[in-house]
């Protein structure tokens, strides 16, 4: 019998996973432990936390809450475990190597690490901005944000915010051009595509039930996500953007969300570190602080 705070944690990772072998990766416990784990806090609540089939898991709506309130539980009792040594202050020094996704990085990322070197001068911070995959190894990386699934179940991750994808356009584009009532009427429509630059082609947009668009013919092409956004904004065409970027021109009547019943799952925003263990003082106060941003849903709006 598991006890109901190890249960919780399991919960925690199933949720934030695609899969139970997924978060039994994470957790470093067999897919079995995950499923018992499961079961036994279902039993426990008396809710369904789940609803399985033999290709996937999909979290119930009280599942969702349980989430939401056992993420704030999770993290105030990992807080109690720190240390409370007083010198740790005079611990933080050295260099710190960071990665993000660009857009993410210069408007979230940059002003935390100010506010670190602030409180810390003897800290050193190297931030690697790209929204290609990087090779933590290879880099020597010590903590990652990455929107979407994490490729190695290795690492020590945290999900934070979710992160929606809004199809979006200008109202005087869409009364120009029409309001598309399904995802193949974007082909007759002008598009703004982003350019993957690892592969040269641009991003799919993403829908609900798995089902994706690819820009045949785009009529502007971007390898920037604020360049795409303003593209947007300035009525060139039709674009997908994620929040935290999409909320604030939403909000002000500068676009339009267009397909919304069509919207696909939100992704998680994880940060994350390859190194279990141990970590010096410097890595833990950077990965703390950015779960700490990533994790407040009004700075993260925008």
């Amino acid at each position: 019998m598991l006890n109901k705070l190890e249960m919780i944690r399991i919960f925690c990772a199933a949720a934030e996973s695609s899969s139970f072998k997924e978060a039994a990766a994470r957790m470093g416990v067999s897919p079995q432990a995950v499923t018992r784990a499961i079961k036994e806090l279902e039993h426990s609540l008396g809710e369904l936390l789940f609803h399985r089939n033999t290709r996937q898991i999909r979290i119930t709506e009280y599942g969702e809450k349980l989430l939401e309130d056992s993420r704030s539980i999770i993290y105030n009792i990992d807080e109690i475990f720190k240390s409370n040594d007083q010198s740790l202050d005079d611990d933080i020094s050295g260099i710190v190597r960071i990665t993000s996704p660009v857009s993410i990085g210069r408007k979230f990322v940059v002003p935390a690490m100010a506010r670190i070197r602030a409180q810390y001068p003897n800290i050193r911070l190297d931030l690697r901005l790209s929204d290609m995959i990087t090779d933590v190894v290879d880099e020597k990386i010590d903590v990652g944000i990455r929107v979407g699934l994490l490729r190695d179940s290795s690492f020590v991750a945290r999900a934070t915010n979710r992160v929606y994808l809004h199809t979006v356009a200008t109202a005087d584009c869409i009364a120009r051009y029409g309001r598309p009532k399904t995802i193949a009427d974007l082909y007759d429509l002008p598009t703004i595509a982003l350019l993957d630059t690892s592969s040269g082609r641009a991003w799919p947009w993403h829908f609900s039930q798995g089902h994706q668009f690819m820009p045949r013919h785009p009529v502007f092409i971007v390898n920037d996500s604020e360049a795409e956004l303003e593209a947007a904004v300035n009525g060139i065409g039709y674009a997908q953007i994620a929040t935290p970027f999409s909320e604030e021109p939403m909000r002000k009547g500068q676009l339009e969300q267009v397909l919304e019943e069509f919207a696909p799952e939100p992704w998680y925003l994880y940060v994350y570190r390859p190194q279990r263990g141990p970590v010096p003082n410097r890595i833990r106060l950077v990965f703390d602080a950015l779960v700490e941003i990533f994790s407040d849903e009004t700075a993260f709006s925008g």
